[in-house]
């Protein structure tokens, strides 16, 4: 990326063939499958516009062209997802979510699994193939993927795969998961981070699994969700589910939790150009109701300097929130598709920011901005999600920033530097009762039971 900010021809090709997948085919089907009740049906709803994304190369953009993916990179791909988003940021994490559940493979995968499960996601002649990412775990007991915090054996993850022959049995529930694909029948395949060390707990003992479409023991049941009503998120039940071994990402065994930091790290920048989005649209719409609407004056609003000057700052943000995700995306191209601080540093700071530009648009719009044919009760449902989805940036992406700012190898010039910020396990622990745990070790035996009970 040049320094100055220029779109390539290149570039800028991309924004007008995502702007005008996003304005002439997807926009027409957003309000009626926001609006419906059944959350299946509502991200059903969006499958032709799906299909439409995949023959024009948008579904699989993000996977590597070595195994048939767009090969795009990550800031390419951000600009790509703006235009989406400022229409609908539900669907675009059914796209993001193809490389939610398919980038482990290429990071972590052996040869022969990129070019089973990648090739197979990006030469599907109907045009419908799914990927998934199946991570988080419901509330309540030890689960959860932010809960790294005890060092107790099975705690954390919960959903346990031990080893049989040459499968591995599932069992446990997942929560949020974006594998229910359109008919509650599963994705194609999905990236599911299992625990496959039970006598471990914590950051310790977890792995990436491929599970595939048809894999028996397996449940879906889609949830009923306030904001991105079109993308898919499922309550999956494990009841004795077998999986291959081959499955396995070799090197993500023993290692889930980094698959987990590092994908919501590569994702961190989209998060925050999907507010981006979402802000944009508010913003316009916001404008354009102030320019025509006197609100009983004898001038449109806009002419007063209280409607200007806050429109005006949040203009601002929404340009720098931008920048902000192309520098992200820029390092993560720069730096091996590895951002665990940046990418995270990125989307609190972004999608925190306009969430709060999306209110001060409807302060302008006032009452009228409850009403749906404005549709800023959309903007406002799905901004107020995305600082806590995909890795919330309370129950993990603050910790993350934390974990690495606090070791003794951190260089707090390494980002403005445009330096490697590698990220390992003792990091992830940063503020917790593992943390705490470790911390212990060096005092009085007395001392180190009080902090264990």
């Amino acid at each position: 990326m040049a320094i100055d900010f220029t779109m390539s021809t290149e570039q800028k090709k991309i924004q007008a063939t995502a702007r005008d997948f996003a304005e002439n085919v997807l926009a027409p089907v957003i309000p009626g499958a926001d609006q419906d009740p059944d959350p299946l049906q509502a991200h059903a709803r969006t499958k032709p516009a799906y299909v439409e994304a995949y023959k024009r190369g948008i579904a699989m953009a993000m996977l590597p062209a070595a195994y048939g993916g767009g090969g795009m990179s990550c800031l390419d791909f951000t600009i790509a997802a703006e235009e989406i988003c400022a229409v609908d940021p539900g669907f675009a994490c059914t796209v993001l979510c193809n490389g939610l559940g398919l980038m482990p493979v290429s990071w972590y995968g052996s040869e022969e699994q990129k070019k089973r499960f990648i090739g197979a996601a990006t030469s599907d002649p109907t045009h419908e193939y799914l990927g998934g990412w199946t991570a988080g775990e419901p509330p309540g007991g030890t689960g959860g993927t932010a809960n790294f915090d005890s060092p107790l054996a099975a705690a954390g993850i919960g959903l346990t795969a031990v080893l049989d022959g040459d499968h591995y049995i599932l069992n446990g529930t997942k929560k949020w998961s974006s594998a229910g694909g359109w008919d509650a029948r599963g994705v194609n395949a999905q990236t599911v981070i299992v625990r496959t060390n039970s006598k471990v707990g914590g950051t310790q003992g977890l792995s990436a699994l491929i599970v595939e479409r048809g894999t028996p023991g397996i449940t879906y049941t889609f949830l009923d969700k306030e904001a991105h009503r079109t993308a898919s998120n499922a309550l999956i039940q494990f009841t004795n589910a077998r999986v291959p071994v081959d499955n396995l990402l070799p090197g993500a065994e023993g290692n889930g939790d980094l698959v987990i930091n590092r994908n919501f790290a590569w994702s961190g920048p989209v998060a925050a150009i999907a507010a981006v989005g979402v802000a944009r649209a508010a913003y316009e719409a916001a404008l354009k109701f102030a320019k025509k609407n006197t609100s009983g004056s004898l001038t449109p609003i806009i002419q007063f300097q209280n409607v200007g000057y806050v429109l005006g700052d949040v203009a601002a943000k929404i340009e720098s929130a931008r920048y902000f995700a192309w520098r992200a995306s820029d390092y993560l191209d720069k730096h091996d598709q590895h951002a665990e601080l940046v990418g995270a540093m990125c989307k609190i700071n972004v999608t925190e920011t306009m969430f709060d530009c999306v209110y001060k648009c409807m302060q302008i719009v006032g009452v009228n901005s409850l009403s749906k044919e404005y549709t800023f009760n959309k903007y406002l449902r799905d901004a107020a999600l995305l600082p806590i989805y995909d890795g919330g940036n309370m129950g993990m992406q603050r910790r993350r920033v934390h974990g690495v700012l606090a070791h003794e190898s951190f260089n707090p010039r390494a980002a403005m530097d445009d330096e490697s910020v590698y990220f390992s396990k003792e990091m992830e622990s940063i503020g917790t009762v593992a943390d705490l745990y470790k911390s212990t070790t060096a005092l009085p035996e007395a001392t180190q039971e009080a902090v264990a009970a």
